[in-house]
């Protein structure tokens, strides 16, 4: 497919995503929405694919929702639109891994879409918010929600209720973000991390990031029991068997995705 507001490129097993709406800071138009979502599931119906990398440019990751085009709305428009959560569903539903790549400004959306992917690697000049409230609204994609989990009540609730900004370094001590590399060797940084979650076992990776995720839906008790049932069914993965054996005989393991 043609993509007129990214750039979707194949690196191997790897499938990078860049937001391309430089004019505007990569604004999250309804229509680059609609094309992210089926770069998205194109990439995660394909069998080729270990992980997804999502960037912007050296200025914005993405500086948040197209404002021009919400401010008419109702909530009825709210509520009926199926562009403003398609691609969310889609990355809330894919069985990839997703690494978010952010350089500049993750604002609003932005800040969220990051969250939704699995984890953050943030260039040093990287800035996150939630500044819906200057704008007398609210976060609508899970900045009230998501934010808690990874930095706390305190943190989320003062970046919501001031819409305050934050840099790299505070969103790394913060947990909002995995690392910070130098803004020079993001992209080449988050390509080698997915390069090399991608060369592990697909299902076995699958496995786990559910059961990382599972850690939030639910109380500790259920979360290892989940945990061990998810375990229990590795021990039928062929990876399984190979890898174990590899370690055994001392050599790399070659895995065969089943």
């Amino acid at each position: 497919m043609a993509y007129e507001l990214l750039i979707v490129e194949r690196r191997d097993r790897v499938g990078l995503i860049r937001l391309n709406r430089p004019e505007a800071l990569n604004a999250l138009s309804l229509p680059l929405r609609d094309e992210l979502k089926t770069a998205l599931a194109a990439f995660d119906a394909d069998a080729g694919i270990g992980a997804i990398v999502i960037t912007g440019d050296g200025k914005a990751f993405a500086a948040g929702a197209d404002v021009r085009t919400l401010s008419g709305w109702t909530s009825e428009d709210a509520r009926q639109s199926t562009s403003l959560r398609g691609a969310w569903d889609q990355l809330e539903r894919g069985q990839t891994p997703v690494i978010a790549a952010v350089a500049g400004f993750a604002l609003g959306a932005g800040c969220e879409l990051a969250m939704m992917c699995d984890f953050i690697l943030a260039a040093d000049n990287a800035r996150f918010g939630q500044p819906e409230i200057k704008l007398g609204t609210i976060p609508g994609a899970g900045g009230t929600q998501r934010l808690v989990r990874l930095v706390g009540k305190s943190k989320a609730m003062e970046m919501v209720l001031t819409g305050r900004m934050i840099d790299a370094a505070e969103a790394e001590r913060c947990g909002l973000v995995s690392r910070v590399v130098p803004q020079a060797g993001l992209l080449d940084e988050a390509l080698k991390v997915a390069t090399a979650i991608a060369a592990l076992s697909a299902p076995a990776v699958r496995i786990a990031r559910a059961a990382v995720n599972q850690a939030l839906e639910t109380t500790l008790a259920d979360g290892l029991a989940c945990e061990r049932r998810l375990f229990e069914s590795t021990f039928s993965l062929a990876d399984r068997r190979e890898g174990m054996s590899a370690f055994i005989e001392k050599r790399k393991p070659v895995f065969s995705h089943g």
